[in-house]
């Protein structure tokens, strides 16, 4: 029956297009199998590529990093001041601050300087607190005292000093840094010009071994500041500025510096010793004797046994520990200073003392010195001579009367 009524063609014909499908289906797949090993074997020499590219950046950065390490361990200006500042930039801050350092590294004393913008002064809230006023049925706030605003900002500051400071000896495990400067500055408005200003607040040198046996957690801040013998600004909140301990612009034209006093730049074109505070005068006078050729510390004010410098003269024949007492006087000094001056000495074994002064030495100080034989004296005129000579500043000292007596001297 099924050949009667055709039956047998139908499922040749059925299946020969269904093999003809298939086959056809095949061949498609065999195309699409080649096209997709095609694709996947460009894809592997990509990858290949790639990785190898990868590879060698890796290895270069490797190398690289290997080389930072090198070069900060051995101290280089650059590598130095790059780890430092990246070091700062992964400190967290609130976003009120801005955040923004400058540093470099000076090789010889191994000191880090850090340029640090402060947090502007509208980060201490005017309000201390919020009460509910049943009357008015409101929320008001209790304003916060103007002196408890002032002192915050001050502890505030002295605060961001000490982490800094804190933050670069932590992560200096080579040791690179024996001293650590910081500035502080803060950005604003002069209200009398209404011009761009970025008065110096806060201005410290910190060394290593002192500041690593301090406790962080249960110091007081400004205390420590003094402690350390820190330029600190009398009125931080009306802006009032010092000068550095060191001159970061100053230092820019010696070292390179990375971005993320010196109490030499602050000072004007005449600018009056007398003016200075007795430790900014200190400061200077440690500039002074660094740019003759000596290597000089300022002492902490609070243990100092009547020291107010140490310097080094490495000189062969006439080098040696020398003491340093830095008078800003108005009026004569007596033969106690020097006497005194001589105990140091004595105490510590030093070769040569140096007292220098603003003012002038009595004629009994001039005879004991002369009789003592290793002490020098710097006065008025001479000190404003070797600031034009040494520190290219022509400095005033404005004595109401002075000193009939002068001598020439000369500094080994």
């Amino acid at each position: 029956m099924a050949r009667l009524f055709g039956g047998s063609g139908r499922y040749e014909r059925q299946e020969a297009t269904a093999r003809a499908a298939y086959e056809q289906a095949c061949s498609q797949h065999a195309l699409s199998e080649e096209d997709r090993r095609r694709r996947l074997a460009e894809r592997r020499r990509e990858y290949e590529r790639q990785a190898a590219v990868a590879a060698d950046a890796a290895a270069a950065r490797s190398a690289e990093v290997d080389q930072f390490e090198r070069d900060f361990c051995a101290g280089e200006p650059e590598a130095v001041a790059q780890f430092c500042t990246l070091a700062l930039d992964s400190s967290v801050y609130p976003e009120e601050f801005a955040h923004r350092t400058r540093v470099l590294y000076r090789p010889d004393p191994k000191e880090v300087v850090v340029e640090f913008e402060l947090p502007p002064q509208s980060v201490i809230p005017v309000e201390r607190d919020y009460k509910y006023v049943m009357t008015r049925d409101e929320i008001a706030a209790v304003a916060r005292p103007v002196k408890e605003i002032k002192d915050r900002y001050a502890r505030l500051i002295a605060q961001v000093a000490l982490r800094t400071i804190h933050e670069i000896i932590v992560c200096d495990q080579a040791r690179v840094a024996t001293v650590v400067t910081f500035n502080g500055h803060v950005s604003t408005k002069d209200m009398a010009t209404g011009q761009p200003i970025r008065p110096c607040l806060i201005s410290v040198s910190a060394e290593r071994e002192v500041f690593a046996t301090y406790v962080l957690a249960e110091l007081d801040p400004v205390t420590c500041l003094r402690r350390l013998n820190a330029l600190v600004s009398n009125h931080p909140y009306d802006l009032e500025a010092v000068w550095p301990v060191v001159d970061f612009e100053t230092l820019l034209t010696q070292y390179k510096f990375i971005e993320g006093m010196d109490a030499v730049a602050g000072l004007d074109s005449r600018p009056d010793l007398l003016d200075m505070t007795p430790t900014e005068f200190e400061h200077l006078v440690r500039q002074l004797f660094e740019k003759m050729g000596m290597k000089s510390w300022v002492t902490q004010a609070s243990k100092d046994d009547g020291v107010d410098a140490v310097a080094v003269n490495e000189d062969p024949v006439f080098g040696g520990l020398c003491i340093i007492q830095a008078k800003r006087y108005r009026g004569p000094v007596g033969v106690e200073a020097v006497r005194a001056l001589a105990g140091v000495m004595e105490d510590k074994h030093a070769t040569k003392g140096i007292l220098v002064t603003t003012s002038w030495v009595t004629k009994d100080g001039h005879a004991f010195t002369d009789r003592h034989g290793r002490i020098q004296i710097i006065e008025c005129e001479e000190i404003k001579f070797l600031c034009k000579e040494h520190l290219d500043r022509d400095v005033l000292i404005s004595l109401p009367k002075l000193s009939a007596h002068r001598r020439d001297h000369v500094i080994l």
